[in-house]
């Protein structure tokens, strides 16, 4: 069973800064009221710098307005925020912490929010193995290690962007397969098409984008919607959703946010959670 103190554990990565932040923020102050309350809430926040992820619980315990709403339990609240090292980007890095969730909580987590990514500058082959490798290999990792993890009920969104939407910069017989993907080997297909691509320097003649970011962000997309599917025909109770969070201004490298708990408005990722 998981430790008597929490009746409820949630997982949020890439959350040292920006999105990821915001959304630990907004958990602790939405859960209370949410039908999702079932008691004490552990909400552990992931990074892949440990002295980052450290300065960011702290930064929550310092906020007014989670000071305000009592929300974390330090105040009296329902919440208790931990630091949590993952890297998803490294295998062994996730191994590691799936193993110790399956430890420290036996019974399994109820929330998971797959928020960690990356957005490099410029576009070669090695700027597509990288980000593909954090961006949609990883996040299919923790989705697929972490998912028989979730209990009954539980949550899962990966968290995608708006610059994985299939527009015209891609082919019509690529957009089909996107969309027409049936498994997840239908989207690894994709990935791998791609970096070849590339590698070749024949992505444009083949009806790709010159964008790494995108192209994981579609990839992420496609395979969310087919595990879903999956576990839909499976029977699962766990709601699996794949979103972008039009808030706050994201930390990636080509938009810096100095402040992330300045802006107060609930990303649409903590939202998917409660009905």
């Amino acid at each position: 069973m998981a430790p008597p103190s929490f009746s409820r554990v949630a997982v949020v990565t890439g959350a040292n800064k920006g999105i990821g932040l915001a959304i630990v923020r907004q958990l602790a102050l939405a859960y209370p009221s949410s039908s999702l309350n079932k008691g004490p809430l552990l909400i552990y926040l992931t990074a892949r710098d440990q002295s980052r992820g450290e300065a960011a619980v702290k930064d929550i315990h310092n906020d007014p307005q989670l000071a305000k709403a009592q929300a974390l339990d330090s105040y009296g609240g329902l919440s208790t925020v931990k630091f949590h090292k993952l890297d998803i980007a490294n295998p062994n890095s996730i191994d590691a912490f799936t193993a110790s969730m399956k430890e420290a909580h036996p019974d399994g987590i109820d929330f998971l929010i797959n928020n960690a990514g990356m957005a490099m500058n410029g576009f070669d082959l090695n700027v597509v193995k990288t980000t593909l490798g954090c961006n949609y290999y990883g996040t299919l990792a923790m989705t697929e290690k972490m998912l028989p993890q979730i209990r009954d009920g539980g949550r899962l969104v990966n968290v995608a962007s708006m610059n994985g939407h299939l527009g015209s910069n891609y082919s019509n017989s690529i957009k089909k397969r996107f969309l027409g993907a049936k498994n997840v080997e239908d989207v690894n297909k994709l990935m791998e098409d791609f970096t070849e691509a590339v590698a070749k320097n024949e992505y444009k003649s083949q009806g790709w984008p010159g964008a790494a970011y995108a192209v994981s962000k579609a990839g992420t997309i496609a395979f969310t919607k087919v595990i879903a599917r999956e576990q839909k025909m499976k029977g699962s109770n766990v709601l699996i959703n794949v979103c972008c969070p039009v808030s706050p201004p994201t930390a990636h490298k080509r938009n810096i946010c100095s402040d992330p708990l300045r802006d107060r408005r609930p990303p649409k990722v903590a939202l998917s959670f409660f009905p």
